[in-house]
């Protein structure tokens, strides 16, 4: 992975969810809010690429990585 490219995991699931890790150059995340979880408009606004429905839930350090579930699978069943 290149220091300066946002990097985009395979993604996995689970029975409720299917999930990604997004992990940040440096640069980029110097800009990810500490005092909250970002919302769609924020990582969009940080560069992160993802279709509409992914969730920002956790910070994992060292390092920032953006880990992002869509919505609940049964949802996008009916949907």
């Amino acid at each position: 992975m290149s220091h300066k490219q946002i990097y985009y995991s395979d993604k996995y699931d689970d029975d409720k969810f299917e999930y990604r890790h997004v992990m940040l150059p440096k640069d980029i995340a110097k800009k990810v809010p500490k005092t909250h979880l970002m919302s769609e408009t924020e990582w969009r606004n940080l560069g992160v690429q993802q279709s509409q429905g992914w969730v920002h839930y956790m910070i994992h350090q060292p390092g920032i990585h953006l880990e992002a579930p869509t919505p609940n699978k049964k949802l996008l069943k009916q949907i």
